[in-house]
């Protein structure tokens, strides 16, 4: 088939890229999408533009699960574990997200203490079993949960990941009583020790599987009957693809679906650019998603959070998301002070100068009343924006701050850019990084435009705009692999290491996975890539480290070296001679396919010319300002700022102190002027 197609559904925009295998060209578009019913979204994009003959397959990111934990319209979960650790997703941690705060409660769980259940059985912490499981008492609670209004089930049982005995049987017999509801096991979702943990990412994923499974059933057959047959995918949150069935058993892994795409692109953006790091922006209507990338590779995390104590322990891309988007709504607090988000106002209304209802003030209403956006500009031209509805959203806001328009939509768009600052910060501190080493990334729709003051208030040496940032991550998603990720909790110290075991575990997890690709067609050219998490004994946190697949006694020493190296490189010291634990194995197993590659852009041979010159606001006030356009820019074309350049989906801006260099693939380069 010709044509591999990239679909990121957003809160605000529907995003297209569809790869031509012919002649490597690729093509971007965007479609307003459409609230609560994106398959319509999906659907109007693709009419006219590639013929469903053509289509070989569709890569989709879906916020499906996203909204459904973020707004609580998942299902209704009953929780089951052994008898006395009821209260485990209740008591939660000891820690406070806020230490002065008295008020402060902690999150309320994604299960109700009336739907929590107890059975009698017991595993030690050796695996063994210490209390047989009683089966009556599994169907006792069955017959409880028949008559209510249950949606789902959570298992998670003592020890599990040692020994998944019981869990294997409780849900056979709840299969047998209860048929029609669907059961998570936490062996299946997160088999690793931390009880807490475990409870969370279980119930999580039984709340999010009905309505995953609907709608993945829904999407499948509403995409048929729109003609749209190819072969359809689901990108995971590890940045991997899967298949629609798949990922409705396992919806957790759902959950950071979308702005994985742009994660996937920047890797390869680094490798076509040679940049060692990268820090990603990507900012769109409703969110700003940050994550680096670092000698080619992603990072990945297992300490997401739902919201701050609501811990997620699958593997997934390490994404930082923020209320910051171009449709931010700004706000005037109780005490008079100027906010920003995290209230979107989406893409129904939508921004005041969208003309669909939308009355409060945007970040976007901002760009449009400074002059950044142009109004006939939008999305190249076929969404015409109402300058004079964004201008009297801006000044009714400034009347309350006593602020002229420009002053107001000024503050609004710092207020923006310090968060964004915040949310870069964070990344740069938690992982001991040095920020003057990173290239900033900037994409999404509203990414462009605040790259140029993001990099001259952090401090960074550069910025770097890509082709198409206002459809960067549908375009990762014609770069994400089939993936599958395993990993388990198998105890052991540097003192009594035994590596028949922990070799054999690897293999196990690495069989799981390869099998799991097989089912989904990947069979050949796969890739294997293993990792052990490790601390010193009585550590609460590990360090994780690659590691071969063969775990012999002779790489012992070599083990126990290399997470020394690390924990010095990562903390600034290491403790010789101390017994180091390892905590949990991992593996991943990829599958690469072909994705399309940049052709060189022609070299310039003259300067680059303004289509045209409009008056800009700046931090220093306003600017004659000249207008270029993205397609007319060649490699080795150099702009000197202050400078505006507009493209379909987006505009990047360059400061009076900046220029903006054309590389040899036509990405776009933010440099201070050299003194």
């Amino acid at each position: 088939m010709r044509y591999t197609v990239g679909i990121d559904v957003g809160g605000t925009f529907t995003d297209f890229v569809a790869f031509d295998r012919s002649n490597n060209q690729v093509e971007a578009w965007k479609q307003l999408t459409v609230p609560g019913d994106p398959v319509t979204g999906i659907l109007t994009g693709l009419v006219d533009r590639v013929d469903p003959a053509e289509i070989g397959n569709l890569r989709i990111g879906t916020t499906v699960a996203t909204n459904a934990v973020l707004e609580r319209t998942g299902a209704k979960v009953a929780y089951i574990t052994t008898r006395g650790f009821r209260d485990v997703p209740f008591i939660q941690r000891g820690n406070r997200q806020f230490h002065y705060d008295m008020s402060w409660v902690k999150p309320k769980p994604l299960v109700e203490r009336k739907f929590c259940f107890e059975i009698v059985e017991r595993i030690d912490a050796k695996g063994r079993v210490s209390t047989p499981l009683d089966e009556q008492s599994v169907r006792d609670v069955a017959k409880q949960i028949a008559g209510s209004n249950v949606e789902a089930i959570a298992v998670c049982l003592l020890f599990s990941y040692l020994n998944p005995s019981h869990e294997l049987r409780v849900r056979e017999i709840l299969q047998e009583e209860l048929p029609d509801l669907p059961v998570s096991i936490s062996y299946d979702v997160v088999p690793k020790w931390k009880e807490y943990e475990r409870a969370s990412t279980t119930i999580a994923d039984a709340y999010l599987k009905p309505i995953v499974a609907s709608q993945m059933i829904e999407m499948r057959s509403r995409l048929d009957d729109g003609g749209q047959t190819a072969p359809t995918a689901v990108i995971k949150s590890n940045g991997g693809e899967a298949l629609p069935e798949a990922v409705a058993n396992y919806p957790i892994h759902l959950l950071v679906s979308g702005p994985s795409g742009g994660v996937i692109a920047s890797r390869f953006l680094a490798e076509t650019v040679g940049a060692e790091k990268l820090i990603t922006l990507d900012m769109g209507g409703t969110s700003t998603d940050v994550a680096t990338v670092i000698n080619g590779k992603e990072s990945f995390t297992t300490s997401f959070e739902i919201e701050w104590g609501l811990p997620v322990q699958i593997p997934m891309l390490d994404i930082r998301t923020i209320g910051a988007g171009g449709g931010s709504i700004a706000w005037v607090d109780k005490g008079g002070m100027l906010r920003v988000g995290p209230q979107s106002a989406g893409s129904a209304p939508g921004p005041a100068c969208y003309g669909r209802g939308g009355l409060q003030p945007t970040v976007t209403d901002a760009n449009v009343v400074l002059g950044r956006i142009a109004p006939d500009n939008f999305l190249g031209g076929k969404m015409k924006l109402d300058a004079e509805k964004a201008r009297t959203a801006i000044a009714t806001l400034g009347n309350q701050l006593d602020m002229d328009v420009d002053q107001t939509a000024l503050a609004i768009l710092r207020i923006a850019t310090t968060s964004m600052i915040g949310a870069l910060r964070s990344v740069f501190i938690e992982g001991g990084l040095d920020h003057r080493e990173f290239i900033l990334a900037a994409f999404g729709g509203a990414g462009p435009p605040h790259a140029a003051e993001l990099i001259d208030e952090m401090g960074l040496p550069s910025a770097i705009i890509p082709h198409n940032p206002g459809q960067f991550s549908a375009y990762g998603f014609l770069h994400a692999s089939a993936r599958v990720d395993r990993q388990r909790t198998m105890q052991m110290t540097s003192r009594d290491f035994e590596a028949a075991s922990a070799q054999a575990l690897m293999a196990e997890l690495i069989g799981e996975a390869t099998a799991e690709l097989h089912q989904q067609g990947y069979k050949q050219d796969l890739l294997v890539s293993c990792r052990l998490e490790m601390r010193y004994l009585g550590q609460n946190y590990e360090l994780e480290l690659d590691v071969s697949a063969d775990l012999t006694p002779a790489t012992g020493a070599d083990l126990w070296t290399a997470f020394h190296n690390a924990h010095e490189d990562r903390f600034g010291f290491s403790i010789a001679g101390e017994t180091i634990e390892v905590v949990t194995f991992s593996t991943t197993v990829s599958a690469k396919t072909k994705n399309p590659s940049l052709p060189a852009l022609p070299q310039a041979t003259a300067k680059a010319d303004p289509r045209s010159r409009r008056s800009v606001g700046f931090i220093d006030g306003r600017h004659d300002t000249p207008i270029y356009w993205r397609g007319d820019l060649l490699a080795g074309h150099e702009i000197e700022g202050p400078a505006v350049v507009e493209e379909p989906a987006s505009i990047t801006m360059v400061l009076p102190t900046q220029i903006l260099s054309v590389d040899a693939f036509g990405h776009l380069v933010l440099n201070s002027k050299k003194a």
